[in-house]
C-alpha cells in the first residue's frame, strides 16, 4: 500500500523535490525517485513499499555485522525493495535494485513485526537487505512498535541522507552498521553514483549527537579501495573524528552484479588491512566474509585477552563481565553486552508474519 511520505517540498517550477537524501530528486506527477519507491502523486510524496517486505528471517546479530551490540543474540531481519545508491558491486542487488513490487510478498504492520520479534525471542529487529533510509517512515513506525514491547532496533545502512531526516530517523534507532564504502569521493561517484561527505557527516552525527551504538563496514574490492594508503587514511579519520572504540569491519568482496570481472578479495588483503587499522589505534577491527577466527574475535584493547572468540557467527568463548569489562584487567569494553543463557549461533530461520 502507498503511505504519505515525509521530507519533500514543492519547487517554484512545479516539480516536487524529495529532501530525504542528497540525490534531491525533482519529480513531475507520477515520477519516482532514483530509489524507485518514493513517488509523486499529485502534489504529494508517497512511499510505495510501506508495510511490504522482501522477506523476514531470524539471524545472529553478528551477521549485520554487529559484534558489540548484544553479541550472541538473535535479530529479526527484513527489508523492502529499492535503494538510493547505485553500487555496481551490490551483493543484494536482486532486492536493492528490484523494480518489481510484486516480489514484496510479505506484508505486515509495524505491530505484527514487533510481536513476531517477541514471539521469536529476538533481542532486536534489523532494517536490512536494502537501505532503510528509503523506507524510513515504515522503519520508524516499526521502531515505535518494537520499543513499546522492549525490543531494540538496528539499521544496516549506507548512511546517505540529509540532516533533518537523519535526526528523525536515528531518534528511533538503537544501533546501526554504516557502510563506509571507500574513503575517496572518486570511488563513491564512479561506483556508487553518490558522494563520500554525506556518509562522513552521518558517522560524525552518530558519534557526537546521539546515543546510537554503531559499527562501520568497508567491503574491500581489489584494486578499487583496498590500498594500504587508503586504509591508513580511513583509519586515521576514524581515530580523529570518531575515536578508537568504534568497531571497524573489513569484509571480503565477491564478484557480483556489474563487477563480475573483479576477483574476490584475497584473505591476505583483509589481514594486512586489519593490521593497518590496529596500528592506527583502533581498538576493535574485524574481518568478514572469510573464515578468520582471530579477525572475528573481540580482544581487550588493554591486555589483549581474547574476550569473545568467534568462529563465523558462532561464539565459542565469552568472557565480558556483566559490567561490560575485561575480567583480566577491568578495562571497559565499548558496546552493549548481556550474557545469554544460550548463544543463537549460526542459524538463519525464515519467519512468516501475521499480517494483522
Amino acid at each position: 500500500m502507498s503511505y504519505d511520505g515525509r521530507w519533500w517540498h514543492l519547487l517554484p517550477d512545479g516539480r516536487l523535490q524529495c529532501d530525504l537524501c542528497p540525490r534531491d530528486c525533482k519529480l513531475h506527477d507520477g515520477q519516482r525517485g532514483a530509489c524507485f519507491v518514493r513517488e509523486r502523486t499529485g502534489d504529494w510524496m508517497m512511499l510505495t513499499t510501506y508495510g511490504r517486505s522482501s522477506g523476514f528471517c531470524i539471524d545472529p546479530i553478528e551477521k549485520k555485522p554487529l559484534n558489540h551490540f548484544y553479541p550472541g543474540s538473535s535479530v529479526l531481519s527484513f527489508g523492502t525493495a529499492g535503494c538510493n545508491l547505485a553500487c555496481k558491486f551490490c551483493q543484494n542487488w536482486d532486492i536493492s535494485k528490484s523494480k518489481d513490487m510484486d516480489r514484496l510478498a510479505d506484508q505486515a504492520s509495524p505491530e505484527a513485526i514487533a510481536q513476531a520479534a517477541v514471539n521469536g525471542g529476538c533481542k532486536s529487529v534489523a532494517f536490512t537487505y536494502n537501505d532503510p533510509v528509503i523506507f524510513a517512515e515504515y522503519a520508524m513506525d516499526v521502531a515505535d512498535a518494537c520499543h513499546a514491547r522492549g525490543v531494540k532496533t538496528v539499521a544496516v545502512t549506507a548512511g546517505y541522507m540529509h540532516d533533518a531526516p537523519r535526526r528523525d530517523f536515528y531518534s528511533k534507532i538503537d544501533a546501526a552498521n554504516v557502510d563506509l564504502k571507500a574513503f575517496t569521493d572518486d570511488f563513491y561517484f564512479k561506483l556508487c553514483g553518490a558522494h563520500l561527505q554525506p556518509v562522513l557527516d552521518t558517522l560524525v552525527y552518530l558519534k557526537h549527537e546521539t546515543d546510537v551504538w554503531f559499527e562501520i563496514t568497508t567491503l574491500l574490492i581489489p584494486g578499487k579501495n583496498d590500498s594500504p594508503e587508503e586504509i591508513a587514511a580511513m583509519s586515521a579519520w576514524i581515530m580523529r573524528e570518531l575515536g578508537p572504540d568504534v568497531p571497524l569491519h573489513l569484509t571480503a568482496f565477491h564478484p557480483d552484479h556489474k563487477m563480475t570481472d573483479i576477483p574476490a578479495t584475497p584473505p591476505a588483503t583483509l589481514t594486512r588491512s586489519r593490521q593497518i587499522a590496529l596500528d592506527a589505534g583502533l581498538h576493535y577491527v574485524y574481518t568478514g566474509n572469510v573464515h578468520d577466527a582471530e579477525g572475528g574475535s573481540t580482544f581487550c584493547p588493554q591486555c589483549h585477552a581474547a574476550l569473545i572468540v568467534r568462529d563465523w557467527y558462532q561464539i565459542n568463548s565469552y568472557e565480558v563481565t556483566p559490567e561490560s569489562k575485561c575480567p583480566h584487567c577491568a578495562t571497559t569494553i565499548a558496546g552493549a553486552f548481556e550474557l545469554f543463557e544460550s548463544q543463537f549461533g549460526r542459524r538463519r530461520i525464515p519467519v512468516s508474519i501475521n499480517r494483522s
